[in-house]
This record gives C-alpha cells, sequence and structure tokens, in this order.
C-alpha cells in the first residue's frame, strides 16, 4: 500500500512540474513535448526547477522574501543528494530522477548559485562587461540542457558544446525581453552591461552612483541590438556543431528555435523592448505559427 502511495504523491508531483513549465515557461514547455517519451519525466522536473527559481525574486513582495526562498533551494539541492526527504513536488521529482539518472549535482548548484548571486546585486549595482551576462546565461540556461543530456544517457562532447551556445544565446535574449519587467522592479535595467551602456550613451552617474537611463530610446535599442548580436553569434556557433551532434541530442537542443524567434521579433520591432509586440502571441509571434516553426525543426532533426 505504501508503495502505491508513493507512486501516487510521485505522479502527481511530476504533474506538478509539467503545470508549472506550461505556465511559466509556454515555449520550453512546447519544446519539451518533443522530447522521446522516456526522457520527458526528468526534462520537466529540472525544466521546473529552473522556473521555481527564476520566479523566486518575482513572486516575493519583499526581495528578502525571494532571496529566502531561493536559499531555501540551495540547501534542498543538497538535502536531495543526500537522500533526505522534501516536502515539495518539485524537489521531490528531482530526487527522483537523480535516483534513476546521473545527473550532476554540480550544474544545479551552479544554477542556483548563480541566483543568489544576482538576488544579492544592489539594484543600482550594474553588471560590467558582456561577458558576466553570457556567463550568468550559461549558469542558469545551459546547465539546464547540460542536466537534461545527461538524464537522457547522452554523452556527447560537441552536444555539451551546443548546449552550451543555446544556453548562453537563450539568456540572453530572455533577458533582453525582461528589461521592461525589471526596470518596473526598480532594477534599472541592470541586464545592460556598463560597457554596452557606456557606448551608446546610457550610462549616467548621480551623486556618486552609477546608473542607466532610458531617456534615449536610439541609444538603447542600439545596446539591445549589441546584445542581441551576441546571442545570435551564439545560435550559429551551436548550428554549426550540428552535423557532429548525436541524433538523439537533437531533440533536447531545441531551444534553440524559441530563442531565434525572439531575435527575430526583436528584430522586427527594431530592437525597441518596449514595443508591445514583443509580448503578444508566444515570444511575438503567433501560437500557431511558433507551433509550426517548432514541429517543422523537430521534423527535419534540426535546431
Amino acid at each position: 500500500m505504501s508503495g502505491s502511495i508513493r507512486s501516487s504523491s510521485l505522479k502527481s508531483a511530476f504533474s506538478y512540474c509539467v503545470q508549472q513549465v506550461r505556465s511559466y515557461d509556454y515555449h520550453n514547455y512546447l519544446c519539451l513535448l518533443e522530447l522521446p517519451l522516456e526522457m520527458r519525466r526528468a526534462a520537466f522536473a529540472l525544466r521546473a526547477f529552473n522556473v521555481e527559481t527564476a520566479k523566486a525574486m518575482d513572486v516575493a513582495s519583499d526581495p528578502r522574501i525571494g532571496l529566502m526562498r531561493l536559499l531555501w533551494w540551495q540547501d534542498a539541492v543538497d538535502k536531495i543528494y543526500a537522500n533526505k526527504l522534501i516536502e515539495h513536488p518539485i524537489a521531490q521529482s528531482l530526487s527522483s530522477i537523480v535516483s534513476e539518472h546521473k545527473v550532476s549535482k554540480s550544474w544545479l548548484k551552479r544554477s542556483i548559485e548563480a541566483r543568489i548571486n544576482d538576488a544579492q546585486r544592489e539594484p543600482n549595482e550594474i553588471l560590467k562587461t558582456v561577458e558576466e551576462l553570457e556567463k550568468y546565461s550559461e549558469d542558469t540556461q545551459s546547465t539546464i540542457l547540460y542536466t537534461t543530456l545527461q538524464s537522457g544517457g547522452i554523452n556527447s562532447t560537441a552536444a555539451d558544446h551546443a548546449a552550451s551556445h543555446i544556453g548562453k544565446a537563450a539568456g540572453l535574449a530572455l533577458l533582453l525581453r525582461s528589461l521592461p519587467y525589471h526596470s518596473s522592479r526598480q532594477r534599472l535595467f541592470a541586464y545592460i552591461p556598463s560597457d554596452v551602456a557606456s557606448k551608446h550613451g546610457l550610462l549616467i552617474e548621480d551623486g556618486g552612483q552609477t546608473g542607466i537611463t532610458a531617456d534615449s530610446r536610439e541609444g538603447l535599442c542600439n545596446a539591445v541590438f549589441e546584445v542581441a548580436s551576441v546571442a545570435n553569434s551564439h545560435l550559429q556557433k551551436a548550428r554549426e556543431l550540428s552535423k557532429t551532434i548525436p541524433a538523439e541530442a537533437i531533440p533536447v537542443l531545441l531551444p534553440a528555435v524559441p530563442t531565434q524567434v525572439l531575435l527575430d521579433s526583436l528584430r522586427r520591432v527594431h530592437f525597441d523592448v518596449f514595443d508591445p509586440k514583443l509580448q503578444r502571441g508566444v515570444l511575438g509571434i503567433p501560437p500557431l505559427s511558433f507551433q509550426l516553426k517548432l514541429k517543422w525543426h523537430s521534423w527535419r532533426g534540426r535546431y
């Protein structure tokens, strides 16, 4: 009886993961549906973990509460690998896949630590270089692809290399799209590096403190274009590796498709992140168009 109850509880936990990804990360939800059935459970658990930690600061009324939530997850990862029971559906799902598959603890720890470090930044603290933004993107996005490949038993240096580039591209593009939201939360464009902001006349100093202004819409669009170009370069590098990647890894790398869609949507609005068209449909295009594009790439075995 206890085994039956545990099985039912675990099924509910995985269902919760699926719903979280569908609600908060819809484009990746559609990508995961293209995975083989035997890979989906682990992929949804890993992606739900990313969703949970990504929104920790956003759903908290007080930043300190959001940070406490992230620290709780940091401790939860340690407990998962110590085989300790945690009463949380995503943690239960992660525990299941960690015991079933070879998923590196280091990648999950790297992801949560990057979120914590970001949460501990002061509202007016700006990253200095694009390289720092790339590292944050890899730590929070590429790591999910690495662990998904691991959970599927896919051991390929080329696939890992492509996952690194795709994660960086996805992270950069999503941070650009979220700039209006973060500015409304008083983070004042914390995700435009100061070297890029300075180049385009967006860097200001007030009372000995450095900040970024959005007064120049042209300057902001140029800055967004520069970061988007770095993201696009990572996508191109990932695709240059496509002939060396095993076929079973291709579905895991499909997040390259929504990243390209978002970059194309940014281009159509001339890299104006405040254009409301970016918030329509799925990453700026009609849902049916997005699904057809994703299906076409999946059917052709391309990312």
